[in-house]
């Protein structure tokens, strides 16, 4: 069974979600100097040369971190996308073993062609997987640990229920698990981890941080928003996605409305941005949460969402050991 030594020394048993366009240098480092995992894509580096100062900061600031002895400290986590030009992903594979980075996420696709660099370098390989029958395959294909993508995430959503994914998983898979959608509070994370857990993955909490590189109507958008402002559609990705309705209002959208027959690539030409030139891009335009957004009060530094989550997972253990008391 594979061991993360880095939970000794989190704050809290959690991973600073990797988001396209918010998951920024400087939300992954402060995920980091508060104490827990600072994940980002890698996608969100303009360049290779970024992506090497990106992890040349964060590995210098992990040193420096362990050699004065901070009592809480994470790890920064890449965030690898597999289904894309070969060499490009090889480069990048290249780049970030050479680094020795104690954990890595792969999405979009079998982590097969990242694991013998990784493995090498001694990193532990998360892949992110929403069903059952793509976590046996992740696992077959050398993954250290899975990613539970279920229903409520921001962004590409899974569609599971994590109390049904997590136990189905665990039936036959005993290694590390991080629990991705929805988790809102201190006292989700708990659940969490009485569930069968590791880690857990909120995203959203910190798209709403000063730190991320979401704009500022973007972030007042989530702290004005409930669950009930979030809808689940294919109409802008071609695959089930959860936005923010008040978000595709705004660019003149009716969400009752929306196309929920397109592919992904008329999603992509459509909405795609950058060199397909649509007039609406999804992600800068169109802005995603998850069901989590309730939990989203005000704009906050990592440091303090992660003090917060702090607090009431403590609170919630004596919760829980009054409820086995009273059975």
């Amino acid at each position: 069974m594979t061991t993360l030594p880095f939970l000794e020394r989190l704050k809290v048993p959690v991973v600073a979600a990797p988001m396209l366009r918010v998951s920024g240098i400087e939300l992954v480092s402060a995920a980091c100097r508060a104490g827990v995992v600072g994940a980002f894509p890698t996608a969100n580096c303009r360049s290779l040369d970024e992506l090497d100062a990106w992890l040349a900061r964060l590995s210098t600031e992990a040193a420096e971190a362990t050699r004065n002895g901070a009592p809480h400290h994470g790890a920064y986590c890449p965030n690898l996308i597999m289904r894309r030009d070969p060499a490009k992903l090889r480069a990048e594979v290249e780049l970030i073993a050479s680094y020795r980075p104690e954990v890595v996420i792969t999405s979009v696709g079998s982590p097969a062609a990242a694991m013998p660099a990784l493995r090498a370098a001694g990193s532990c390989v998360f892949a992110d997987v929403a069903t059952l029958h793509h976590a046996r395959r992740a696992l077959d294909a050398g993954a250290d640990g899975l990613v539970l993508l279920t229903a409520g995430a921001g962004g590409h959503t899974g569609w599971a229920n994590p109390f049904a994914f997590v136990r189905a998983v665990r039936a036959f898979f005993h290694g590390p698990l991080i629990l991705a959608g929805g988790m809102m509070d201190g006292i989700a994370l708990r659940a969490a981890t009485v569930l069968g857990c590791d880690l857990v993955s909120m995203g959203t909490r910190f798209i709403g941080t000063r730190e991320s590189l979401a704009s500022e109507d973007y972030k007042a958008m989530l702290c004005n928003s409930t669950l009930d402002d979030v809808v689940t559609t294919r109409a802008f990705t071609g695959l089930p996605a959860n936005f923010l309705v008040p978000s595709i209002r705004r660019v003149g959208l009716d969400p009752q409305q929306l196309d929920e027959s397109v592919s992904v690539h008329e999603a992509r030409s459509r909405f795609g941005g950058g060199a397909d030139g649509a007039v609406i891009q999804r992600w800068a335009d169109l802005w995603s949460a998850g069901h989590s957004v309730s939990g989203v009060k005000a704009v906050s530094s990592v440091a303090e969402v992660v003090e917060e989550l702090a607090i009431e997972y403590e609170e919630a253990e004596p919760r829980l050991s009054g409820s086995r008391n009273r059975h």
